[in-house]
């Protein structure tokens, strides 16, 4: 075995490593969306961790620059952050509801600011602009008017359908790359003669 096809081998398993992660990222992307609220209260537990760790990495990276100008603004920040992760995991059926609240403001802000955009620019893309602008509203006032029962399946919807697809990019990537290096393998099995094989001389050739 030559070493291109060594390295071949390498690479295709880590591509169907890739792959397998992919897989489980939908399978838990679509049992997320089938168990919102499990799915909700699992992102809002996962996004506390986050701020926790994250702050405390931040505080130890501020008492490393301790004497330095940015010192007590490192400080600062990781304090906060490790304020807010505490909150979000001992409360996070109440840090649902105020994201599922800032999401709808978000959705009604953004499809008004394109629907007044689209009329008054009225620019070659009018019509998707509309339809964006229309959608968003739509789905800004069916949180809002649902809240805040609302907040118990839409970040979780959203959590999970972010796993969904980026579960199915990974696997389109892993598959995609098993071929592009099994291809390339090929060629190089064509091309580079093996260990002790017949070699033919450039008088052969003209032969």
């Amino acid at each position: 075995m030559n070493e291109p096809t060594a390295e071949g081998r390498k690479l295709s398993r880590s591509f169907g490593w890739l792959a397998l992660l992919g897989t489980l990222l939908v399978i838990a992307g679509i049992v997320g969306l089938i168990y919102t609220g499990v799915a909700t209260l699992t992102s809002m537990l996962l996004f506390g961790w986050l701020l926790l760790v994250g702050g405390l990495v931040g505080l130890l990276h501020a008492i490393e620059s301790r004497g330095t100008s940015y010192f007590w603004l490192g400080v600062v920040v990781a304090a906060l952050n490790i304020a807010a992760g505490v909150v979000v995991i001992k409360h996070p059926e109440g840090t649902a509801e105020a994201l599922t609240m800032f999401a709808a403001l978000l959705f009604l802000t953004g499809g008004v600011f394109r629907l007044v955009g689209s009329v008054v620019v009225r620019g070659p893309q009018m019509g998707w602009t509309l339809l964006q602008g229309a959608f968003g509203l739509l789905l800004g006032l069916l949180v809002l008017f649902d809240w805040p029962h609302s907040s118990l399946y839409v970040l979780g919807c959203f959590f999970s359908l972010a796993l969904l697809f980026d579960g199915l990019g990974l696997i389109a990537v892993g598959i995609g790359g098993r071929r592009i290096v099994s291809m390339v393998s090929e060629r190089l099995d064509e091309t580079v003669p093996t260990a002790g094989g017949p070699t033919t001389s450039p008088e052969d050739e003209q032969k």
